[in-house]
């Protein structure tokens, strides 16, 4: 009897995939058939659940998903796994395209999924030009990029420098500070250039 296999993902730990399940169920996933990738990337060609998904799959079933990008983004991979759908004689269907199945097997159906594939992978490379932009605009400007605050300030770092100068090992010093030798070493020698 064939089913329905639902596939939902999302990039990273913070993010949740309620909406993906809902709308999965909805469609009519049972939750049994119901598989989630919870903080990993589009772009990995290999999933845990995706690949539990792929598994289930068998002649005549379809697998569901919200989006075409939960599948990917590389076009190249995107065509892989239309192709082995096609051997497995599996359909695919895109809850974002109106409902309707995506059937890979028939000329029209692969022509839409390859460029539903081809615009995936194209949004990710315009995003990743964007944030590329924005950065180098930011460090033009001298302006602050982000990322994760300094605990240890500039003054700490010159007072375990006379601690190591006085004779103290720069491991253990490095360790009272929370952060490795090699970092000591490197942020030390960013304060006397």
């Amino acid at each position: 009897m064939a089913k329905l296999i639902g596939y939902a993902r999302v990039s990273t730990r913070a993010q949740d995939t309620d909406r993906q399940q809902a709308d999965l169920l909805k469609a009519g996933v049972r939750h049994d058939d119901l598989y989630v990738d919870h903080g990993v990337s589009g772009s990995r060609a290999s999933r845990p659940q995706f690949d539990l998904a792929l598994e289930a799959l068998i002649e005549g079933d379809t697998l569901v998903i919200t989006t075409l990008d939960r599948l990917g983004r590389s076009t190249q991979n995107m065509l892989a796994f239309a192709e082995d759908l096609r051997t497995r004689g599996a359909g695919l269907r895109v809850l974002n395209l109106g409902g309707g199945d995506v059937d890979t097997s028939s000329p029209m159906g692969s022509m839409l999924f390859t460029i539903m594939a081809a615009l995936a992978q194209m949004e990710l490379e315009i995003k990743r030009e964007r944030v590329t932009d924005s950065v180098k605009k930011r460090r033009e400007a001298g302006l602050d990029l982000g990322g994760r605050p300094r605990r240890i300030t500039d003054s700490q770092i010159r007072n375990a420098v006379r601690l190591v100068e006085s004779g103290e090992p720069a491991a253990a010093v490095a360790r009272d500070l929370g952060m490795s030798r090699a970092t000591f070493y490197r942020r030390s020698r960013a304060l006397s250039q």
